[in-house]
């Protein structure tokens, strides 16, 4: 195991849809080498069509390009599963400063009872083509999202369809950001640093700026790949792995330059019970983390961020789960605090 890395690995998963359990197998040893040792790689034949990614594009530039008064027709706080519109300085992580950014987010347009503030119908605004172009991309990568938990299922010693019972659902979010073009941008250390909070994250982006931390403390860049997407391992993975499998730290490095990014982030049904797997809890390395369930961590962790969500917080309207983790309780930075401890 060497998490001392300087550059993410390229997995091809095409093999992942071969009818042949030895490909399959193949693509899932390597996906578990990378989640043990980078927490990062990117995938290449996934099978999302260049042109849905050129529509995705598209209608972000069209939506952020609105005047503020119309993008805040569909602000975040008005919906009833956190879906819409996201203003710079309404998502503050733990080091409290604000990222130039704005976004706009989407979940499962789901049309049962609004669930745990995480899954309900979704917020759109009224832009032609909008919600076809991004609801279809959603779609795709959902997809996606179903053969990667096959190998991932594979790569944590389990069925492989280990994950399918636990996805007729799931409060998965795409989100749709916009880094405008600052002349006066200055890097500062740790800014946005964070973990993703679900099982992982099918990242496409237009340009050059995330970073991921290495075991060395070090932040290496993770450029797009074109034609494929960045996969990183999120808190419930690593839950699952009992740490073998690490959420890698990431963040945006301040950049001059205009930059859009879209990450899905894959989950589980908002009831599935997290807790690491028996293959991963030996005498010498007991469970390391408490048992949780997806869409409670979930919620936790994004109303300790969202400025709307904090709010109700303090003003009693809204009570986090029981168990709440705190913010940075997994990846390097976690360990980090650990090891000071």
């Amino acid at each position: 195991m060497n998490r001392d890395f300087r550059s993410i690995p390229v997995i091809n998963i095409e093999g992942l849809g071969s009818s042949d359990p030895g490909r399959r197998r193949a693509v899932a040893s390597e996906i578990e080498v990378a989640a043990r040792d980078v927490g990062f790689f990117y995938v290449t034949g996934h099978g999302v069509p260049e042109s849905s990614r050129r529509q995705l594009e598209a209608a972000a530039q069209g939506f952020f390009g609105l005047p503020a008064p119309k993008k805040m027709e569909v602000y975040i706080g008005l919906s009833e599963n956190h879906s819409g519109y996201v203003p710079e300085g309404e998502e503050v992580f733990s080091s409290g400063k604000i990222d130039r950014k704005e976004a706009f987010d989407v979940g499962l347009d789901y049309d049962g009872p609004p669930r745990g503030g995480m899954l309900g119908p979704n917020l759109w605004p009224d832009l032609e083509g909008f919600k076809a172009d991004v609801g279809a991309y959603y779609a795709q990568v959902q997809a996606l999202a179903r053969t990667l938990f096959r190998g991932f299922a594979l790569a944590l010693g389990q069925p492989e369809d280990f994950f399918e019972a636990r996805l007729s659902a799931p409060p998965a979010q795409l989100r749709l950001i916009h880094y405008p073009f600052d002349p006066d941008a200055v890097d500062a250390e740790g800014i946005g640093a964070h973990t993703d909070y679900e099982c992982f994250t099918i990242l496409y982006s237009t340009a050059p700026g995330l970073e991921v931390l290495n075991g060395a403390g070090e932040w290496i860049d993770a450029p797009p790949l074109p034609g494929g997407f960045i996969i990183n391992i999120g808190d419930m993975i690593e839950t699952l792995s009992n740490g073998a499998f690490v959420a890698t730290s990431h963040r945006v490095r301040k950049v001059s330059a205009e930059r859009y990014s879209f990450p899905f982030f894959a989950t589980c049904d908002y009831d599935t019970a997290v807790e690491p797997l028996p293959g991963f809890v030996t005498a010498d390395r007991p469970a390391r983390y408490p048992r949780i369930i997806s869409g409670e961590h979930l919620f936790a962790q994004t109303a300790q961020t969202f400025g709307y969500l904090k709010k109700r917080i303090a003003a009693g309207a809204v009570i986090l789960p029981e168990g709440a983790q705190a913010l940075e309780s997994f990846g390097q930075q976690a360990r980090s605090k650990s090891a000071v401890r």
